[in-house]
């Protein structure tokens, strides 16, 4: 509490050794009179006050006038250095710039404890130095033996913990700031607890078990405890968001749906890795938000260093990369398919002629394939109409042919369907399905754009032994000789015409 000076005559000399010791004391003491405190509380009873603290809190003024009453008698050698002042009279005439700012939290506590019948209280505050220096103190004040009746003795004693408070402050500020880090990362990290982990692991060696890769096919059980028995011990906004789910009891009381299928097999793989002592590790994978969305994520894992005995603080970090692993994809997909028709393009065809005559399987087949007539429909009547019929036509061959043939469109009217294990008759059942489904796109469109797809079509079988140049050679030749009969029925002059 805040105390004011005594006159003069109130102060007590030293005049034997108890005063020496008072005055040497290695921390700061000070005695002081409650007397006049203890008079206005004793009058708030006999008023009928039961609650002091609500009754100081309804009107702060009331604490001032407590704080006033209360005097400083004497202080020690320790406390003037404490306090950067020359003397005991320098401290007592500037005790307004010792104790200022809101103290009423702390002074209440005080005077609540002397109003239960405590004669010993303990409190921390802020004191400030005559120099300007903020002082942290823990307070202990005793009503001293035989003053209990007035209070007209009472030793306080300041303990300077500025250090101490500053050390706190710095710790707290330092673990409010990591904590922020942490829970407005852009990455979901999750704290995990993985010692129950290791010590199914170290079972196992105890077992003599040193072919870890192979236990774990022999044994997938084990790999299925392990995930059981990870501990998630905290997790930040980011990976709420991520997953979809509204809280932590949320997110953990759904770990079955977010970790499953394909994350078996990436999780025996990290077991792995740890078993070889590889405590740090990354790798894709695939986890699944609350909502079924399928997520690729890039996971980073790390034991913390000082934790690398026992595997209890684990911190994981998940990065959503699947808008990434779908552009890749479509990029990959530009690579190998012509956008208009959807179909496979020349430079996947070039590659898997390529695989095809290395490997086979034989026998392979060709059919070869020219739309008539693109050539005169976008010259009579512009791009847009030949575009509409290259997409038909990627609908029948996309229709027609499965795997493991496939088709391709392979220039501006060529189209090529590459059958693998497949006959002269294959090759033919091919043409015939291909011109079936051709003559039901062509009734579907008739009473929209008017124009028939019409095609010339090529077939060449390769076997073992034979070079797929020659067939596909012998494909195209076909091919143009179905394209000059189609012209001659038509009685046109391809040469004027184009193709």
């Amino acid at each position: 509490m805040v105390p004011s000076a005594a006159a003069a005559s109130d102060v007590t000399q030293p005049h034997d050794d108890l005063d020496a010791m008072f005055d040497l004391a290695p921390v700061s003491l000070w005695i002081e009179d409650y007397s006049e405190l203890k008079r206005k509380l004793d009058g708030w009873r006999a008023e009928g006050i039961t609650d002091l603290v609500a009754y100081l809190s309804e009107d702060p003024r009331r604490v001032s006038d407590c704080m006033a009453l209360l005097k400083v008698l004497r202080v020690n050698q320790h406390t003037l250095q404490l306090f950067a002042a020359d003397s005991q009279e320098t401290l007592l005439g500037a005790l307004d710039q010792v104790f200022r700012g809101d103290m009423s939290t702390t002074v209440i506590h005080e005077l609540d404890c002397l109003w239960r019948g405590q004669l010993t209280f303990e409190s921390e505050t802020v004191n400030y130095a005559l120099d300007g220096r903020r002082l942290d103190v823990r307070v202990r004040a005793r009503v001293l033996p035989g003053h209990e009746n007035d209070w007209n003795r009472v030793l306080v004693s300041l303990d300077d913990i500025t250090e101490r408070v500053a050390a706190q402050r710095l710790r707290d500020e330092s673990a409010t700031y990591a904590r922020n880090l942490f829970e407005h990362s852009p990455v979901s990290l999750w704290v995990e607890d993985f010692s129950a982990v290791r010590t199914l692991m170290q079972s196992i060696r105890a077992r003599g078990i040193t072919d870890f890769a192979t236990f774990i096919k022999v044994h997938p059980e084990f790999v299925t405890r392990c995930m059981q028995e990870i501990r998630v011990i905290d997790v930040n906004q980011e990976t709420l968001r991520m997953f979809g789910a509204p809280d932590l009891p949320a997110l953990l009381g759904n770990i079955s749906r977010i970790f499953r299928d394909e994350m078996r097999e990436s999780f025996a793989e990290q077991l792995q890795d740890l078993w070889n002592g590889k405590t740090v590790q990354h790798r894709e994978v695939l986890n699944y938000s609350l909502s079924g969305e399928v997520l690729n994520i890039h996971m980073q894992f790390a034991v913390q260093d000082d934790r690398l005995d026992s595997w209890d603080l684990v911190l994981v970090s998940l990065v959503d990369i699947t808008a990434r692993k779908k552009a890749e994809a479509y990029l990959e997909y530009l690579g190998k398919h012509d956008v208009l028709t959807q179909l496979c393009n020349r430079t996947y065809y070039s590659e898997e002629l390529n695989r095809l005559s290395r490997k086979g399987p034989w026998p392979v087949s060709i059919v070869a394939i020219d739309l008539n007539g693109l050539k005169q429909l976008n010259d009579q009547e512009g791009h847009a109409a030949g575009d509409s019929m290259l997409r038909r036509m990627g609908e029948v061959l996309d229709k027609a042919v499965d795997p493991p043939a496939w088709p391709a469109r392979i220039g501006g009217d060529e189209f090529a369907v590459l059958l693998p294990m497949t006959d002269e008759r294959g090759a033919e059942a091919m043409r015939d399905r291909i011109l079936t489904l051709l003559e039901m796109n062509n009734q579907f469109h008739a009473g929209q754009s008017g124009h028939a797809l019409s095609l010339a079509i090529g077939l060449a079988t390769c076997h073992a032994g034979e070079t797929l140049e020659s067939a596909l050679q012998r494909a195209d030749r076909a091919m143009y000789d179905d394209k000059a009969r189609y012209y001659e029925a038509e009685g046109k002059d391809r040469r004027g015409t184009g193709s």
